[in-house]
């Protein structure tokens, strides 16, 4: 439709950009973020949300113009000018109506920000020229040739990634010497200093730019090795990552570990997920169940308080905790073997919150604690030696994460992993094939239950006590969430996903309050420009590509004789 009349296009996405930062001002998220300096003193983090606006504007204006170097630049102007006049609108409207009345965060602050100092009329027409600018920008960005257009993106990008991990950089490099010395001529007090920012932003550029020259050739000496050369190069990289994330919470503290463990917890619960949403299509939306059985399990069977009934060590607990917890699994599937699609994700989810009523209820509180929970959790100890803080426990969370994984893996290519993979493509198809769908799926919710249970073990003791609040159907949303970024049926990608939902908003406490702001914006973008998630399982992305590509097959064959065809209708009766 655009490509017919560009105008309406460009007119098109510069009213959505706008309207875009008009809605993240009103949320408060430009106001909040324009306390953190990406470069001291002359940019924040909120002016570069709405400057992500209006060059997004004039880049996605490109995108649609099916024409010449000047009309693409002058759709970007257009529509970075029309995303511009949206801001100029809310500025000149807050002015005159008293906006905070129905909108909290429409703040005097805010309205500074957006007004640069200026007085109103002077910064509408600053909003609309800039807006213009900077879609300009944008559609140049688009026109550059793709050998300098990435190596000046990643370098953008690596401005803002130094800025958003100033603090974490700054633990790494607070060593005497040199790293001190790097740290001083990057980092100012908030933010990066602008030859820190030059700097960086320029050694990424060009270290882009050196290795797509490189990458083609190095590719090729690598698919001329032989295969033993070939796994022992990936043995050494994946070596070498191990290597860097068991060292990560030595270097970066308890508040990185902490962090880490989080994202292992968050990376187990996907693990179990996957197996039956993305291996057998089942939806579970109370799957925080069994992390909640788990946990609740090894605070039963370990704790030292009233409630404890064994006082067992954390090792004895845990086959328990994953026997109970697979057991419940298969509890679960056996109500809701005959349901499908959207009735099994409502059946499943009164599941997890009967549990969670359960633990609740008075008539388990003699032996679950009610709200007041388990206390006295006592932490594993190995030979005398106790795994007290996250920088201890995050290697127990990897380990098992590591092993999780590989029993997942080996899972997914066994003969029940295809089976898995058939009921979730037909059910009915796979029935007539003889896979028993009962067992087979039964066994998808007690493994995935009981990858769940060892999280929910770590859990309790992580924290020491167990807390029926803990386990809110929050929580299998963002498991849900995590799996379907990082790409379903994907095990890298669970881990990617949980990094990118649970690490990111952990290390970014701006983001903190806007969470479900940015996770409900990510999914949209995901479904739009990536549906096969971040990391996709290699069938995943074929069906998706092959998919897309069948029309164009359609399209290219020849269409038939009118004869022909009235031949072959005849032929087919």
């Amino acid at each position: 439709m655009t490509r017919g009349r560009p105008a309406r296009g460009w007119l098109a996405v510069g009213a959505v950009l706008g309207i875009a930062a008009v809605f993240v001002s009103i949320t408060g998220m430009v106001e909040a973020l324009h306390q953190r300096w990406v470069v001291a003193d002359v940019l924040s983090l909120g002016q570069v949300l709405l400057l992500l606006a209006l060059v997004g504007a004039g880049y996605l204006a490109a995108l649609r113009t099916p024409a010449g170097p000047v009309v693409v630049l002058a759709g970007g102007g257009v529509a970075g000018g029309v995303a511009g006049m949206c801001l100029a609108g809310f500025v000149v409207v807050g002015a005159a109506v008293n906006l905070r009345a129905m909108f909290v965060n429409a703040s005097p602050t805010l309205f500074e920000l957006l007004r640069m100092g200026r007085e109103v009329p002077s910064a509408a027409v600053w909003l609309v020229l800039g807006g213009a600018v900077f879609g300009l920008l944008g559609s140049l960005a688009y026109l550059l040739p793709l050998g300098l257009r990435r190596p000046l993106l990643w370098g953008v990008w690596s401005i803002l990634l130094l800025s958003l991990f100033q603090d974490l950089l700054q633990l790494v490099l607070q060593a005497e010497g040199l790293p001190a010395r790097v740290s001083e001529f990057v980092f100012a007090a908030q933010g990066l200093t602008t030859a820190g920012a030059v700097s960086g932003g320029a050694a990424a550029a060009v270290a882009v730019a050196l290795w797509r020259q490189r990458a083609a050739a190095v590719g090729s000496r690598v698919a001329a090795l032989p295969p033993a050369g070939r796994f022992a190069i990936r043995l050494v990289l994946v070596g070498v990552g191990i290597a860097a994330l068991a060292l990560l919470p030595i270097a970066g503290g308890s508040f990185i570990a902490q962090v880490l463990v989080i994202v292992g917890l968050y990376t187990l619960m996907g693990l179990g997920l996957n197996l039956e949403v993305g291996f057998a299509g089942l939806l579970d939306l109370g799957f925080v169940a069994f992390f909640a059985i788990g946990a609740y399990t090894v605070g039963l069977l370990t704790s030292v308080g009233e409630l404890g009934i064994a006082q067992w060590s954390f090792w004895t607990a845990v086959p328990v905790a994953v026997l109970v917890s697979l057991i419940a699994g298969v509890i679960l599937g056996i109500p809701v073997l005959g349901i499908r699609g959207d009735y099994l994700a409502i059946a499943t989810l009164g599941f997890g919150e009967i549990v969670r009523l359960l633990v609740l209820s008075d008539a388990l509180r003699p032996w679950l604690g009610g709200s007041q929970g388990l206390l006295a959790i006592p932490k594993p100890t190995i030979g005398g030696f106790e795994l007290v803080g996250p920088e201890h426990l995050f290697y127990l969370t990897l380990v098992s994460s590591a092993v999780v994984a590989y029993v997942a893996w080996r899972l997914r290519d066994s003969r029940l992993g295809r089976a898995w993979m058939a009921i979730r493509e037909d059910e009915d198809v796979a029935q007539a094939l003889g896979i028993n769908l009962v067992s087979v799926k039964l066994l998808a919710y007690g493994l995935g239950a009981a990858f769940a249970g060892v999280g929910g073990a770590i859990f309790a003791v992580m924290v020491g006590s167990v807390f029926p609040h803990s386990f809110q159907l929050l929580i299998s949303i963002n498991v849900l969430a995590l799996i379907i970024v990082g790409g379903i049926g994907s095990i890298p990608g669970v881990i990617v996903g949980a990094a990118a939902l649970v690490g990111l908003p952990e290390l970014l406490r701006e983001f903190g309050e806007f969470r479900f702001l940015v996770y409900g914006a990510l999914l949209v973008a995901m479904m739009l420009l990536r549906p096969e998630g971040l990391w996709p399982a290699a069938q995943q992305q074929r069906e998706l590509h092959e998919v897309g590509e069948e029309p164009q097959v359609v399209a290219a064959e020849p269409a038939p004789e009118p004869a022909l065809a009235a031949a072959e209708t005849q032929v087919g009766g």
